[in-house]
């Protein structure tokens, strides 16, 4: 995958000022919405929130536009517009996020 400027979009309440974390693959921009979404839910579980909805994504820098698109991945044989997808099918990773991911989710309640 070409070197492409990407951010982390992130809202931890819907309605709630967006904040954006610079990333460098969608790899990274995986284990950082984990991390965030695992977070929410563990705030929640604690009672630290009363209650929350939030919402995230991966954006790219597009040059033509001069602005910031959702995040998406043409290779030879498909397209992806999810970055789990994407990661699951496509990256070397794969095994080493999904071992994150389970070790994230499992500390918290889902209801």
């Amino acid at each position: 995958m070409s070197e492409k400027k990407m951010r982390v979009w992130w809202m931890p309440q819907i309605g709630a000022k967006t904040f954006h974390i610079p990333v460098k693959t969608p790899e990274e921009a995986k284990v950082v919405m984990d991390i965030l979404a695992a977070y929410d839910c563990f705030q929640y579980n604690q009672r630290i929130k009363p209650d929350f909805c939030n919402a995230g994504g991966l954006q790219m820098w597009n040059e033509e536009e001069n602005d910031w698109v959702d995040w998406y991945c043409e290779t030879e044989n498909d397209y992806y517009d999810d970055v789990d997808e994407y990661c699951e099918a496509e990256s070397n990773k794969n095994l080493e996020l999904s071992e994150l991911n389970k070790s994230l989710f499992k500390q918290v309640d889902f209801y």
